[in-house]
């Protein structure tokens, strides 16, 4: 049996040293093994002995007020050795602001100013919520799903990204270059070599199987209890999992219905630095998975891998029908489905994608570009924080911009970090006018908007970011939009002089043109597009909801 993962804790005191580890050990010691140290410099021979007996540090809590070496000084060495680590200060209220400083310099997770009693209310929602992010990306031994395939395989390409966005533990196997791989395809008996091929913990095999072949055998589709709901959300980004957790924990009985994947686009980000509460910022994945989980905790239901094909009014009960032939109600509906990345319209893309081409930040690719040259397309956002993330693991990443500076779509935090990362190179008044490859792509031809010049650069992953679109297609005839796609909700369904509201009052705040329906997020016209606001709206939602169950009598 593997050894225990280690929290390693760190004080010169020897009092406070005891207590912390009493502590740690009453509330986690059945799963992590606890170590102390008295001093920085006795706690990097103990974490280089624990390098060498190769064994897992999830955390290290140290303070900061040591002699010799400080605890910023000893985490900033251990990183070294840990990189993966959590990593947290014990501090007294004069070194906060060195605390907050080190956020940005070393990556630190958080900061605890003593003492810490009690420690169930000070101490183990912090450390608690620490080790789940590090179990989340380091599961104690691997037994999860094994996926065989080609790099440039757009099925393969298709089903990691799959599982990596719903967080299903996965280990990729590559034909190319992993002799095990082709060992294991020939333990399969497939001989079409039809890619890729999953292989599940019992023994079952999928080849080249569906999104919701996936989810089915891996478990995470989720099936409808009951015919009629309370509150139906359509959508699983920030604002349709803010409605579930908000929506739910008021006691209405909830079910959340996505094509795809939790977390939606934001699920995709990187590194969300700009989020309430969070200074060290968090991964769409890790918001994504805290949010499922609080939602699932309060009883809402998911339904994953399903599309909402229309909904229909039905006296007082909105009818959602399902791409599968299922037919549920609900009492009111969120339509939560955010934006899609628009394509990439240029000779060469549709037949590249999943080859080399990708949209959005793609993180099941990351491993793939170690240590390549990659071009990114976009000045927003999403594009700057790809730009950082792929910049740790690729040699270089070559940034594409329409403009001529980037703050104009960008936070200006990450236009300054970008400029000062120095394998991060920007092209201004750039765009892309082809891409070429035979089995992947190999190629782009890039053009100066100013000067019509064109030039063909090597590129071994293009990743774009060329703004998003809604997606409503299915709501036409239905539910009053603008002439871009965007659902008009509250006064803009009046003021656009939608003819079928049928109501003696005005609609609700978020209340679109069918009344009981509501939009909220990036796919409402008017929306912040951001992940903040996305979730305001979400829960705002829900009391317009309660205004129109009230009005109801439900």
């Amino acid at each position: 049996m593997a050894n225990k993962p280690i929290i390693l804790t760190v004080d010169d005191d020897s009092e406070v040293l005891q207590a912390i580890a009493r502590d740690l050990r009453h509330g986690f010691g059945e799963h992590f093994r606890v170590i102390r140290a008295e001093s920085g410099e006795r706690a990097l021979d103990i974490l280089r002995q624990l390098r060498l007996a190769n064994e897992a540090v999830a955390l290290m809590l140290v303070d900061q007020r040591m002699p010799g070496l400080t605890g910023i000084e000893l985490l900033a060495e251990a990183k070294g050795l840990f990189p993966d680590a959590k990593k947290a200060l014990l501090t007294a209220y004069a070194d906060t602001d060195a605390a907050i400083t080190a956020i940005n310099e070393i990556r630190l997770d958080h900061y605890l100013v003593k003492p810490w009693d009690p420690p169930e209310q000070r101490l183990f929602p912090m450390v608690d919520d620490m080790l789940d992010d590090w179990m989340a990306d380091h599961p104690p031994e691997f037994r999860g799903i094994r996926v065989i395939g080609h790099r440039w395989s757009q099925e393969s390409h298709v089903a990691r990204d799959f599982l990596a966005r719903n967080q299903v533990p996965y280990k990729w196997m590559d034909l190319a270059s992993d002799p095990e791989a082709m060992e294991l395809l020939e333990l399969t008996g497939n001989a079409s070599r039809l890619c890729p091929i999953l292989i599940f913990p019992d023994g079952q095999i999928l080849e080249q199987p569906t999104n919701q072949q996936i989810a089915e055998k891996a478990g995470i589709r989720g099936h409808a209890e009951v015919p009629l709901y309370d509150l139906i959300i359509i959508g699983a980004g920030p604002a349709g999992l803010a409605a579930a957790v908000y929506g739910a924990s008021e006691g209405l009985s909830t079910l959340i219905i996505e094509r795809e994947a939790t977390g939606g686009q934001a699920g995709q980000s990187t590194r969300i630095e700009n989020y309430l509460g969070f200074p060290s910022g968090l991964s769409g994945a890790e918001l994504s998975r805290r949010a499922s989980t609080q939602a699932r905790r309060f009883g809402a239901e998911f339904l994953l891998t399903q599309e909402v094909v229309s909904i229909a009014d039905h006296a007082g009960v909105i009818g959602v029908s399902l791409s599968d032939g299922t037919e549920l109600g609900g009492h009111s509906v969120i339509i939560a489905t955010g934006v899609s990345y628009r394509r990439l319209q240029v000779p060469g893309a549709d037949q590249l994608t999943g080859k080399g081409i990708y949209y959005g930040a793609a993180a099941s690719e990351t491993s793939s570009v170690r240590g390549e040259s990659i071009h990114i397309i976009g000045a927003a956002n999403s594009a700057g924080q790809a730009a950082i993330h792929f910049a740790t693991v690729a040699q270089s990443v070559t940034m594409l911009v329409r403009g001529n500076v980037l703050s104009s779509g960008m936070s200006h935090y990450l236009a300054e970090r970008i400029e000062a990362t120095p394998n991060i190179n920007i092209r201004y008044h750039s765009t892309i006018d082809e891409v070429c490859g035979s089995e992947h792509l190999e190629q782009v031809v890039l053009r100066d908007t100013d000067s019509g010049e064109r030039q063909v650069e090597p590129a071994n992953a293009l990743f774009v970011f060329i703004g998003a679109a809604p997606r409503t297609e299915w709501l036409d005839g239905r539910v009053a939009r603008d002439e871009k796609g965007f659902i008009l909700t509250g006064p803009d369904v009046l003021a656009h002089g939608a003819k079928d509201w049928r109501f003696d009052r005005d609609p609700y705040l978020m209340e679109t043109s069918i009344p009981g329906v509501f939009a909220a997020g990036d796919v409402r016209l008017g929306s912040g597009k951001r992940v903040a606001t996305a979730v305001g709206e979400g829960a705002t939602a829900v009391i317009s909801i309660w205004q129109y169950r009230a009005n109801m009598g439900l």
